[in-house]
């Protein structure tokens, strides 16, 4: 038993010791491949922007600001306008946005504030992220053959007792806005409810049960404690899945209707920048390529500027972001 204790340290010595020299090479290597990677994202970055924008310059030059507030696509007389591609965009993302983002913090608070079992928690949250390894042409036939035949019903009985609300001014006949935006909002819940999870799980255990042993409820607690704890990951999370909603475009192109039109009706078809680019891109002339690249840049833009005023919003919200 004596060999088995520690023996008492002596003047001057140390467990701690410094790094190798197989440490501080490895750190350095590591450092340099973090540099390269990094520049070779900001080339990436770059050089898009430069094949992009160099086949757009033309269309920039004849069309301008006007493209992005002309209403009217026709090729035949080369008139072109996106304005309706651009309210669709963002439409349709903020529905999903709204819709996915109140479930997809349900689902994570569900899965983290210890209401099941640990065993079926482990089994729903697989089940959860499952979603996003489904293809999106699956997600639009999908759309197409059951949501659409369900939720039809519904929407015109929505019209014919609440169509004096603009929101439901039209019926729905087939492919529009509002089957498009659900399937985007079950396409960006596994991104909402994974990021939100991790915030959730981020927040030190001590917190709460430093928060009960107040006397708070369970959701006193998740209310006052842990959601504004966890409000900069959540924010995060639904960033990241309006990034998603905005650039989604194989089931939108099979579900919004590919109409070009303005309208607030939900109901109607309507179209967004992603599925102009698909559907228009294969046949398109020389003409129309310079108008679709403009086009690629503007959404480009759009999901830039979300993206940057986030992160800024993140930033500012925790404590000493603004000093960032």
């Amino acid at each position: 038993m004596d060999s088995q204790k520690e023996l008492p340290m002596k003047w001057g010595e140390s467990y701690a010791t410094p790094p190798s020299f197989r440490d501080r090479l490895f750190d350095k290597a590591f450092r340099g491949m973090a540099y390269i990677f990094t520049t070779l994202t900001i080339v990436l970055l770059a050089y898009i922007l430069f094949e992009i924008g160099g086949k757009a310059i033309p269309a920039m030059q004849k069309y301008g600001l006007n493209l992005l507030v002309s209403t009217q696509w026709d090729v035949n007389q080369n008139i072109f306008g996106i304005l309706p591609e651009i309210w669709g965009t963002l439409y349709s993302a903020l529905f999903a946005l709204v819709v996915g983002g109140v479930f997809g913090v349900a689902i994570a608070i569900f899965l983290t504030q210890d209401f099941l079992p640990h065993k079926i928690e482990i089994v729903l949250k697989n089940i959860i992220e499952m979603l996003a390894a489904i293809p999106s042409v699956v997600y639009g036939l999908w759309g197409i053959f059951v949501l659409i035949p369900i939720i039809r019903p519904f929407a015109n009985f929505l019209h014919a007792y609440f169509g004096w609300v603009p929101f439901f001014g039209t019926e729905l006949s087939g492919p529009g806005l509002f089957p498009g935006a659900l399937v985007l909002s079950i396409m960006i819940l596994p991104t909402v409810a994974a990021v939100s999870q991790d915030a959730f799980r981020a927040i030190p255990y001590k917190t709460k049960e430093a928060v009960y042993g107040m006397g708070a409820t369970r959701w006193e607690a998740i209310l006052r404690v842990m959601l504004p704890t966890a409000s900069g990951g959540i924010f995060g999370a639904l960033v990241l899945g309006f990034g998603r909603a905005l650039g989604e475009t194989m089931a939108l192109a099979m579900l919004v209707g590919n109409s070009n039109q303005i309208s607030l009706s939900l109901f109607s078809p309507a179209n967004t920048l992603a599925a102009l680019l698909a559907l228009n891109f294969p046949e398109a002339g020389t003409t129309e390529v310079e108008v679709l690249m403009f086009a690629a840049i503007v959404l480009l833009v759009i999901t830039l500027v979300v993206n940057v005023v986030g992160q800024l919003i993140i930033n500012y919200s925790q404590p000493g972001g603004a000093k960032r």
